[in-house]
């Protein structure tokens, strides 16, 4: 068994010493944020995982999970696992500070055959110059590995103990088969590639996965005004196992801490090297248009949104996490508030002081029905187990208006509109009670040629 050391223990790094705390090895977490550590020295989890609150407890209790915010006991780690948050500065760059800042903090301690295991997400050729720092800083033997983290928020402790991959970069063989050895016990493939490729591979996954969704979105737009049925098209295209069905549900977009910082600073690295990375500037955009979109479905009901009252269910950006950083849920609700309408936001999972912090005039609760009183409209945001049953009966009687809608396209539209409400959603023009837009014929048909078709905005072609 390894002595492990993991700096950060924010949503990646705690899982990472929970997890190898419970294959039997000895972990120390190291946080500069002393309120976090009396917590996880408790047994009590600042974040909310599934999973994670019961690994943790068994890891203090069991001795192999110690928490400290210094650095002395570093030098007793074979392995450093570096996983501090980097968030994008206003530039657009990937903010770095806090990863050199670990860095040079614990190099004066770091044992000289010791491996310094990086998972935070960082731009090509970062790991270079961490270890140029330490080499720099007190410890010239060690070494770098790049062990970039694929955890999805609500998933992570199952993603980490059941990964689909490992991937390790070092420009050090016998460096990156130690690091190997760690997860020679894990049922997944060890990819291992020089340093630069796996910090890319994490950012190239990233941006390929937040493409995907705006490419559905952007289906769902166009399916908006032809017709189609987003979710079918979905399940269509998904049967392809060169496409595949994941990351194919339309809705209100992505956020959370890995999308949009990582495809933002992927953008940003390219464009300093010369590289047009158009593409990723579309994937932003059509992602940033999915919010404004919910706001014209309302406007569309309402009129003017100004004077209106709106519920917002959902403030995290995904359920089964707390986590509100980048929130579609908020950024909606945020645009309404600018928009002049009076905002309530519904989640019983996230403290309402985290949202006030960013958000100082939004009202949270966890009190569906008061906040729905006297309401114009209700914008599902966050699709939390509890929001797929709502009471529409209840709802429908306390509401000025009984309109919702649905930004993630999982509410059962007959039972909806059975109980007198107006229905929106997203691609799925057939599940709001209407008929499909489609089509005034301009020109005569001629076989096995497209036909000119107008749908009231503007020329398609549509075949046969």
């Amino acid at each position: 068994m390894a002595e492990i050391a993991v700096i950060g223990c924010g949503q990646a790094g705690l899982v990472v010493a929970t997890s190898f705390a419970s294959l039997g090895h000895q972990v120390v977490g190291i946080d500069i944020d002393r309120r976090k550590i009396e917590a996880c020295s408790r047994g009590i989890s600042p974040i909310r995982e599934p999973g994670l609150d019961a690994l943790l407890l068994d890891g203090v209790q069991s001795g192999r999970l110690t928490f400290l915010a210094e650095y002395p006991d570093v030098i007793e780690a074979d392995f450093v696992f570096i996983a501090v948050d980097t968030p994008t500065s206003p530039s657009g760059a990937c903010d770095l500070r806090a990863l050199k800042s670990a860095t040079t903090s614990m190099a004066p301690v770091l044992r000289d055959d010791a491996i310094v295991v990086n998972k935070s997400t960082v731009p090509v050729g970062t790991c270079d110059e961490i270890e140029r720092l330490l080499r720099t800083s007190g410890a010239p033997r060690a070494t770098v590995v790049s062990n970039p983290e694929f955890l999805q928020e609500g998933d992570a402790v199952r993603n980490f103990t059941q990964p689909d991959r490992i991937v390790l970069g070092s420009n050090h063989p016998a460096s990156l088969a130690r690091v190997a050895s760690l997860y020679q016990d894990f049922d997944a493939p060890i990819f291992t590639c020089d340093v630069r490729t796996a910090e890319m591979i994490k950012y190239a996954s990233n941006a390929f996965l937040a493409m995907k969704i705006s490419f559905i979105n952007e289906m769902a737009s166009i399916c908006d005004v032809l017709g189609a049925d987003v979710s079918h098209v979905a399940g269509g295209m998904g049967l392809d196992p060169r496409i595949g069905g994941k990351f194919l549900r339309a809705g209100i977009g992505w956020g959370g801490s890995c999308f949009p910082k990582d495809v933002t600073a992927l953008e940003y690295a390219a464009s300093l090297h010369g590289v047009r990375a158009q593409l990723l500037r579309g994937v932003v955009e059509t992602n940033r248009d999915m919010r404004r979109q919910v706001i014209r479905k309302l406007r569309d009901e309402l009129g003017p949104i100004e004077s209106t009252r709106v519920v917002v269910l959902g403030a995290s950006f995904k359920p089964h996490t707390s986590d509100i950083r980048e929130s579609p849920a908020l950024e909606v609700a945020n645009l309404l508030r600018l928009g002049g309408a009076e905002v309530r936001v519904v989640d019983g999972h996230v403290a309402p002081e985290d949202v006030t912090a960013q958000f100082p005039h939004l009202v949270v609760t966890d009190d569906l029905l008061e906040a729905a009183r006297d309401a114009d409209a209700i914008v599902l945001a966050t699709e939390w187990p509890e929001f797929l049953e709502l009471p529409f009966d209840e709802l429908a009687r306390v509401m000025r208006r009984p309109l919702i809608v649905d930004g993630r396209n999982v509410l059962d539209d007959r039972v909806v509109r059975d109980a007198g409400f107006i229905y929106r959603c997203i691609g799925r023009p057939g599940a709001e009670g209407g008929t499909p837009v489609i089509t005034e014929v301009v020109n005569e048909r001629i076989d096995r040629e497209p036909v000119l078709v107008r749908n009231g905005r503007s020329p398609v072609l549509a075949s046969d």
